[in-house]
């Protein structure tokens, strides 16, 4: 054997320009985005709401000379919110940071498993209770045979007709309360199937948008043009249900469903919305709802880092939104 060998004269050591982390694009959790992030002073409070049947109801009547106008008004409510506070921390152990070796950075490492700790927490509150049976006015479910009442084909099937879906239910809560909805959330599977469906595509590729010679893409922002839509939001979010120790077991937070609501362009004053995010700021000191701290634990002999959130995601208004069950088999 030819000496030195190949291990001889090299020792196994970390590469120092890669690491292999999983950490998930940003862009596939959609909480904050669904509704629209408030910022308040007080970790509870109160908010006026307006009865919108006086809004919609027509009042105004013929005046004849000499008499008075015809009188009315509108009732107005209120609305309580409370913003929970979520917090988890990493601690980092004086010898395991002396010893580590580069790329590693514990405190750069924690603070990002910290953060992606902090979206998945808010984007499983956001599908338990607002991607969910009866918590909105409408309830529909796909089925694979012919559908009856609130019921529509599974989008599965060549043969469904998602666009005319979309619009009869953006229509029905038209009808209802003046407001379009104009976003529309889905899980991943539900978009696998969307983006294929032969009417889609067919509408894309006759449209104009696509040459003879490119192949038609069904992206979202053609999609939501398609459906009159503001956007189309594909939660694609992962979680791994599996106890510490147990074989991984990864699943989409969000499963094959989906949520129609109205979002307002911009938060405000007597501005109907299906529903908002109160973010206590004041408390956590941070235009985003969280604050990442790193402090001594002399005791420890380590440095604590600590994420911090205050925030309750909050209906508005059942009224807007639509819950999808099943959309696809």
């Amino acid at each position: 054997m030819t000496q030195p060998t190949p291990s001889d004269v090299h020792v196994n050591r970390p590469l120092t320009n890669i690491s292999v982390a999983f950490i998930q694009d940003a862009s596939h959790f959609i909480a904050r985005r669904v509704f629209q992030a408030i910022s308040v002073k007080k970790q509870s409070d109160q908010y006026f709401t307006y009865d919108r049947s006086y809004f919609q109801r027509a009042e105004m009547k013929k005046r004849a000379p000499g008499t008075e106008s015809a009188g009315g008004g509108y009732g107005v409510g209120t609305a309580n919110y409370f913003c929970d506070v979520w917090a988890l921390h990493k601690d980092v152990a004086d010898p395991t940071r002396k010893n580590e070796d580069t790329p590693l950075n514990s405190d750069r490492d924690s603070t990002l498993w910290l953060t992606e700790q902090r979206m998945l927490r808010m984007e499983k509150e956001f599908v338990t209770n607002y991607m969910a049976p009866s918590v909105w006015d409408t309830d529909v479910t796909g089925v694979a045979g012919s559908p009856s009442g609130a019921q529509v084909k599974q989008w599965n099937d060549a043969t469904s007709t998602p666009i005319e879906d979309m619009r009869a239910y953006r229509t029905a809560v038209h009808k209802a309360t003046g407001m379009r909805p104009n976003v529309f959330t889905i899980g991943q599977e539900v978009w696998d199937q969307l983006a294929d469906h032969p009417d889609i595509i067919d509408r894309i590729k006759y449209s104009g948008g696509v040459s003879n010679n490119t192949p038609a893409k069904a992206s979202k922002e053609a999609v939501a043009a398609l459906m009159e839509l503001d956007e189309i939001l594909v939660a694609g979010g992962v979680e791994n249900t599996a106890a510490e120790g147990q074989p991984h077991s990864g699943d989409f937070i969000v499963g094959k469903t989906g949520l129609l609501t109205y979002r307002p362009r911009t938060p405000g004053l007597m501005t109907p919305a299906a529903g908002y995010v109160m973010e206590w700021n004041s408390y956590t000191e941070s235009s985003l709802g969280q604050t990442v701290f790193k402090f001594r634990m002399e005791h420890l002999k380590s440095d604590r880092i600590e994420i911090e959130a205050a925030f309750d995601m909050h209906k508005v208004s059942g009224a807007l939104g639509v819950y999808f069950a099943s959309l696809v088999a």
